[in-house]
């Protein structure tokens, strides 16, 4: 039996230790092949019973006295996100605000902790937040901001960032360098230990953005050796669209790092209301203010979801369904003027395939419009399509790898009269 035969994914789905937790979510359109769950994950039905009772039951029965209970809350959800997700032991990961402020925060804090050193390195395919805020706080502080180029062509193997591009760059300047673990566009996978290990050579530290990586692949953040680490938690995560985000500090650096933004959940004694500011030696001293509980509890239910189906598990299903995914791309989409920019090595992609089309934003638009299949798109040219493994079934995914061969095929994509919404 072959890929491009329906009976495999079937197969696959038939043998699959995680095909239980498909209708665990909410799916209004069963005939829907949603392949955006690397933008944002489904609902999980639960979610919907934990809110409720929170909402009812803590803080309509409890008001402010709930605080008692809340106030740790960050760091709870934190060390479930290690365990689940991230292979980080307690004490080293918070679930608080966005994935934007806590890598400014821990930006600052590097930059502060390697006094006297003037760069800082990324590439040119990092996530745009990241980049602008890098290139904000060179400006304002005069750094050097180094930008290596892994997009022109022959600059890089699918973007993906490697020692040997890498090392070049490197001096006793560079006070920290940061790459995305999973690259956005492209799923290039960068061997997070092999990179961290070499900028602590130079004696810098590394910032990863584990964002597209979180909840698709096994992280193992203690063992590999990582300094530090932020992530969002609603894409492979499933926790919700603007869902708190999470930073990762290292024990062996906690106490040599200040953050830039000093709030009081920070403060050693944080209810003496001191008059300076004092930071608590625990992974609290990276915490600005209040979390959102609501935010916090949908965290839990799918993390938890994710725990008890275990990572490598989730880890292992990725690898297949993107394995699928190229299988089909070699067969069906490869004469249609698709290229591949993904690699093909199990061990250098995560949960997300990037195909090249140069009509690819017309395709990505008659996909939902005329196909019901959910991709999505990102400049210039390059349709994402990616495997959640908890929420999607091979078959899901085998139909809608149909759906865009014969969309392409037949040239309906090319009767799409809008370019649809600005959300791409």
């Amino acid at each position: 039996m072959t890929v491009t035969e329906r009976e495999f994914a079937l197969n696959l789905d038939a043998e699959d230790p995680l095909a239980r937790y498909k209708d665990q979510f909410v799916n209004t359109d069963p005939n829907m092949c949603y392949l955006d769950g690397n933008s944002l994950g489904r609902l999980p039905k639960k979610t919907v019973e934990v809110v409720n009772n929170y909402l009812l039951n803590e803080w309509g029965a409890e008001v402010v006295g709930g605080w008692g209970h809340w106030i740790d809350e960050a760091q709870a959800t934190g060390d479930l996100i290690g365990r689940a997700v991230l292979g980080a032991g307690a004490g080293q990961v918070l679930a608080c605000d966005t994935t934007s402020v806590n890598f400014y925060q821990l930006v600052g804090a590097a930059i502060a902790a390697r006094p006297g050193r003037k760069t800082i390195i990324t590439d040119a395919a990092n996530f745009p937040t990241d980049r602008y805020i890098l290139q904000g706080v060179a400006d304002r502080m005069g750094l050097n901001l180094i930008i290596i180029d892994n997009e022109s062509p022959g600059s890089a193997e699918c973007e993906r960032i490697t020692p040997e591009i890498l090392e070049p760059y490197l001096s006793t300047d560079v006070a920290f360098v940061t790459f995305e673990v999973i690259q956005y566009r492209s799923g290039a996978r960068t061997d997070i230990k092999a990179i961290t290990e070499l900028v602590r050579k130079y004696g810098g530290l590394t910032i990863w953005d584990a964002s597209h990586a979180a909840g698709a692949i096994e992280l193992n953040f203690d063992d590999n050796g990582v300094d530090l680490a932020v992530g969002c938690t609603y894409k492979y995560g499933n926790s919700g669209p603007g869902s708190p985000a999470w930073l990762y500090v290292n024990k062996k650096v906690q106490n040599s790092l200040q953050v830039s933004i000093q709030g009081w959940f920070a403060q050693a004694d944080q209810f003496e209301m001191g008059p300076t500011f004092e930071k608590d030696n625990s992974i609290r001293g990276f915490q600005i203010a209040s979390p959102s509980i609501v935010g916090l509890r949908c965290i839990n239910t799918a993390f938890g979801m994710i725990e008890e189906a275990t990572i490598s598990a989730i880890a292992k299903k990725c690898a297949t369904g993107t394995q699928m995914m190229i299988g089909l791309y070699d067969a069906w989409l490869a004469e249609l003027g698709f290229t591949l920019n993904t690699s093909r090595e199990v061990l250098e992609r995560g949960g997300h395939i990037s195909l090249v089309h140069p009509d690819a934003k017309r395709i990505a638009v008659a996909l939902r419009e005329f196909a019901n299949v959910i991709p999505d798109y990102r400049t210039p040219n390059s349709i994402r399509l990616a495997i959640s493994p908890l929420t999607n079934s091979y078959v899901e995914i085998w139909d809608g790898f149909q759906r865009l061969r014969d969309l392409v095929a037949t040239r309906q994509y090319e009767k799409v009269t809008t370019e649809g919404s600005r959300v791409t």
